[in-house]
């Protein structure tokens, strides 16, 4: 498989990325300008804006080890909502105080999980942000990578281990809320978590992550390790042979992709203010695969598009037509698989070779 040709490489297409970016930044602030402004942006809007991006990080982190080194994740919602949680945790106990947050006194809880210790901690909650997801991933993926599985069998292992933690995260005895999971968060770091300034706030730094996600990671695709993950996906069989050790390769980028989803996940839940098992149905792990593949995978660029373009479309489908869509989406996939194999970055490439 040809590596996809990069928009990002062409100086017209940079400059358009960097105002994409630029106005992304720009826009959470345009929250706190006066109510009767035509520039003004509802909370709605801001908090609709900065949901999306998490989830860009989420494609993003997708596309390292799918568009870069050929593994296929329906899983990674797993590791997105293992961020959600551990950062959820901080925000429960900042709302209880010195008390058990709400839903274990509900369960007659008299004391706190030896798990929940130290979570009333910021410093802590962001270490177990990058920590849950990437030990999780590293033991996984080291004992999947090690036995050689790979193609439809990883995909499916993944999917059922997703579905699997589901299972245990809706118990109410394993002290993470069960079917409702963790919600009526008050404040962070001591601020109203619903103010126009923390909303703000929040949103431009989810747009600021999302931005050093992609620098860093399409920084790091231009060094050898990025061309040693290209030839992985295009002949791993080859590269051994060469004496390259694959798995650790493969496992690095598995770790560091199931990281920066967990990074989504914390910068999604205090947006949206609420965070529960269906956060880990195959189906939102399937609809990750989707963005990339409609974005373009392996482009970087093209599974943020992607996931923005899919992502406002079913915001407007599930409250028009939510009975249509999964089959919109489903509808989208064969499309995209069939007439679209590089997505829509290499719609636009085509257009490009037209015009030429």
């Amino acid at each position: 498989m040809k590596t996809f040709q990069l928009l990002s490489d062409q100086p017209r297409s940079a400059v358009l990325i960097a105002i994409c970016f630029g106005i992304l930044l720009i826009l959470p602030w345009l929250h706190l300008t006066p109510t009767d402004s035509a520039l003004h942006l509802s909370a709605y809007w801001v908090t609709l804006i900065g949901k999306i991006m998490c989830l860009a990080i989420v494609a993003l982190a997708l596309d390292l080890v799918w568009g870069y080194a050929g593994i296929l994740s329906l899983g990674h919602g797993l590791y997105f909502a293992l961020g959600g949680y551990a950062f959820g945790m901080y925000l429960m106990r900042q709302s209880a105080g010195d008390g058990l947050p709400d839903f274990m006194r509900f369960l007659s809880w008299t004391e706190l999980p030896w798990y929940w210790v130290g979570t009333q901690y910021f410093a802590w909650s962001m270490i177990l942000v990058l920590l849950i997801p990437g030990l999780i991933a590293f033991i996984f993926g080291f004992f999947a990578f090690r036995s050689k599985i790979k193609g439809v069998y990883f995909s499916i292992i993944t999917q059922a281990m997703t579905y699997a933690a589901a299972l245990l995260f809706f118990r109410n005895e394993t002290g993470f809320g069960g079917n409702n999971g963790f919600t009526g968060f008050k404040t962070l770091l001591g601020f109203d978590i619903t103010s126009s300034m923390t909303r703000t706030v929040l949103c431009f730094i989810t747009a600021l992550t999302l931005l050093l996600c992609y620098l860093g990671l399409r920084y790091l695709m231009n060094q050898p390790y990025g061309r040693v993950l290209g030839a992985i996906r295009d002949s791993e069989n080859r590269l051994q042979y060469l004496g390259y050790r694959t798995l650790w390769y493969k496992l690095s980028a598995w770790v560091l992709s199931a990281m920066i989803a967990g990074i989504a996940g914390a910068l999604y839940v205090p947006q949206v203010g609420i965070i529960n098992p269906s956060e880990m149905n195959p189906v939102n792990s399937i609809e990750m695969a989707v963005w990339v593949a409609a974005g373009g995978r392996g482009t970087l660029i093209g599974p943020i598009l992607g996931a923005g373009i899919i992502n406002g479309v079913k915001t407007y489908f599930t409250v028009a037509y939510p009975e249509a869509w999964l089959l919109i989406l489903g509808g989208l996939f064969v499309v995209v698989t069939l007439f679209l194999p590089k997505g829509i970055i290499g719609l636009f490439d085509r257009f490009k070779k037209e015009g030429n």
